[in-house]
């Protein structure tokens, strides 16, 4: 129900000032409306496309989830799925494989989008003009010897990373891992989110990477781009 001013400074504990202030932004941003008969305040658009984006998240790692277990299981690495937020890649789910050696990752962890396979394959798909905004070329942090920072050598790689359709992570974040990663798209065509493998350099050599694990991964993000309407 629609609440005034006065009901949300005694709920919030806090100065009407402070309250005017902060309804204030949150209608200027869309979050709110005010009701202008009574004066009051009730939820706005903004509030029903967070929810919903939250719902289509829930959906995404609800059917991610047995995927993931299954990756995990079948190759003995962490299978992750990643979605793009401002300028970093942020991990919905994980499944951390049964190994005593294996990389550390968490659910919510984010990572640089310019030097994480999960996040190279999700702006692969996206227009120059896109990843103009996501990515600034003059603040790019050099996390190993082999992160790449320059613009041009970084859209080369972004060009073959899209016509090959995965990504890798040589040892571009964090010196010894590396990760493998495909893009998941969605019923209308576009790239929503990326799975992924990560492991210990020991493990993924190069042959390794080509014969098991890039396309155990492509497998999985094709399984789950069908799940969510691709190509039907």
């Amino acid at each position: 129900r629609e609440l005034g001013v006065t009901e949300l400074s005694k709920r919030l504990g806090l100065h009407k000032n402070n309250v005017f202030r902060l309804l204030a932004t949150l209608e200027h941003k869309g979050y709110i409306e005010q009701n202008k008969e009574t004066e009051n305040y009730h939820l706005g658009l903004k509030s029903l496309e967070l929810g919903q984006t939250y719902l289509r998240q829930v959906g995404l790692i609800r059917q991610a989830r047995p995927i993931l277990e299954d990756l995990a299981k079948k190759i003995g690495e962490n299978a992750g799925l990643a979605i793009i937020r401002q300028n970093s890649v942020v991990f919905l789910d994980v499944v951390e494989a049964d190994q005593t050696v294996r990389v550390a990752s968490r659910i919510g962890w984010r990572l640089p989008l310019y030097c994480a396979a999960v996040g190279k394959v999700q702006i692969a798909f996206k227009s120059e003009s896109e990843i103009e905004s996501l990515i600034n070329w003059q603040d790019l942090k050099k996390f190993t010897g082999k992160t790449i920072t320059d613009k041009d050598t970084f859209m080369k790689h972004i060009r073959l990373v899209k016509e090959q359709g995965y990504a890798i992570d040589d040892e571009e974040y964090e010196q010894g891992v590396r990760c493998a990663a495909a893009p998941i798209f969605d019923y209308t065509r576009n790239v929503v989110a990326g799975i992924s493998l990560a492991g210990p350099a020991f493990r993924l050599s190069d042959e390794a990477l080509q014969r098991k694990f890039v396309p155990a991964v492509m497998e999985s993000a094709r399984e789950m781009s069908r799940r969510l309407g691709y190509g039907t």
